[in-house]
């Protein structure tokens, strides 16, 4: 089940970060940025390859927070420790299943 939701999240995000590396790097020469007023040193795929995981992640995130918000809160609220296996003062400890 996680590993399901994990690709709901990473793929979507890995195809929109190569549309993003794409547009941005359409109009944008890695040779002409600057990091906090000086020149990068890395290379023109250095550059690319940094930015499109920059994208990734961003994008993960943003997904990762589509897939929380679209949960039930019963997926959000369940114990995942059988009852038997709770501590005394667990809140969940006689009202869950």
């Amino acid at each position: 089940m996680w590993t399901q939701r994990l690709m709901w999240i990473a793929w979507p995000a890995f195809l929109v970060a190569g549309v993003l590396e794409m547009l941005v790097f359409a109009m944008v020469d890695p040779q002409d940025l600057h990091w906090f007023g000086q020149p990068l040193t890395l290379s023109r795929q250095g550059v690319y390859t940094l930015a499109f995981f920059v994208f990734w992640i961003v994008t993960m995130v943003a997904s990762a927070l589509t897939t929380l918000l679209s949960m039930s809160p019963f997926e959000l609220n369940r114990c995942p420790v059988p009852p038997q296996a709770r501590p005394d003062d667990c809140h969940k400890a006689s009202s869950c299943p």
